[in-house]
């Protein structure tokens, strides 16, 4: 291929690092951006928390569906929801990317741009990663936290009684997902969720200063995550559906495609909202909301006080 054909394979693996790193502002916590053979980064509680996920094209992000752009903010939205469900802040990120040779360059430069887009939203810097050959794209994004003294939330410590909440959106993914899976574009609030989340990266450290016992982010579905807490603190969680928040606009969506918005949101995954527990005395924190209890131990994850009859999340091999 030329030197000049468009590709990434025509731009060259230094050039294209050199496109998508060049210029851009790294927050204090960056001591050695990229550059070198490893980041250096400040931590400043002593410890770092850590989280990688991996976003495969057809599984996770489809280009026809979303604009590249779009793909770079949700690899590194998934991820920075991670270290908020623990309670600490985000801090930086490290990108390993992977496509085929006549991948475009232009496609390339605009999912980073879309990456450091919402790395300045978190208030994060893109501090390394690496870039190969692979026969689809392939993301992968490893992100860094800093407690900032804090304890991190686990999923292990619930107990019974306990209140649990939510913080974000229910459903909205699921939704956008049913629609494109439909052939539409619209409504594009709904879609538009499915293609990129928006989380709030503060309402774990609310969270966590509000004293949650435990906290997860919801990215399989609402039942399944809170079912993981559910097993690693060995209780039972009641979930009410009369305090779950079904929005206007899913249930106009659901009435168009013959589906049941609250399904999306008891078990819509990629929402990328926060699940917690709290203890039962006291207000919760800005923009939480109470869902539903705490119950007796090993006693699983119950609708309305009853086991719910459908599948409860996204599950992969499945």
């Amino acid at each position: 291929m030329s030197p000049n054909d468009g590709t990434v394979a025509g731009t060259g693996e230094f050039r294209l690092i050199e496109a998508v790193t060049a210029g851009r502002k790294q927050p204090e916590t960056t001591l050695l951006g990229p550059g070198d053979d490893a980041a250096v980064v400040a931590t400043p509680d002593g410890r770092t928390v850590v989280s990688t996920d991996v976003l495969v094209q057809g599984v996770h992000f489809r280009l026809d569906w979303s604009s590249a752009e779009q793909v770079g903010r949700k690899a590194v939205a998934v991820n920075l929801t991670d270290i908020a469900a623990m309670g600490a802040r985000p801090t930086s990120v490290l990108m390993g990317f992977a496509c085929p040779p006549d991948t475009e360059t232009a496609l390339v430069t605009e999912l980073t741009q879309g990456m450091w887009a919402e790395a300045d939203r978190a208030g994060v810097g893109i501090v390394g990663g690496d870039m190969v050959r692979a026969d689809q794209i392939v993301i992968s994004v490893t992100a860094l936290g800093d407690l900032g003294g804090r304890e991190p939330v686990t999923r292990s410590g619930a107990r019974p009684g306990d209140v649990v909440a939510v913080c974000g959106r229910l459903g909205w993914a699921a939704a956008g997902l049913a629609v494109l899976g439909r052939g539409f574009r619209s409504p594009v609030s709904v879609v538009n969720a499915q293609r990129c989340p928006e989380p709030d990266y503060e309402a774990g450290i609310r969270a966590a200063d509000g004293g949650a016992t435990s906290m997860i982010d919801v990215s399989d579905g609402l039942l399944s995550d809170l079912g993981h807490i559910a097993t690693a603190s060995g209780v039972g969680i009641d979930v009410r559906t009369a305090d779950l928040d079904v929005s206007s606009r899913l249930t106009e969506v659901g009435t168009a495609l013959g589906a049941d918005p609250l399904k999306w949101v008891l078990t819509g995954g990629e929402d990328h909202a926060f699940a917690a527990t709290f203890p039962p005395f006291g207000d919760l924190p800005e923009g939480w909301s109470e869902i539903g209890v705490v119950t007796m131990p090993d006693s699983g994850v119950t609708v309305d006080g009853k086991r719910y009859g459908h599948d409860s999340g996204w599950q992969h091999w499945r």
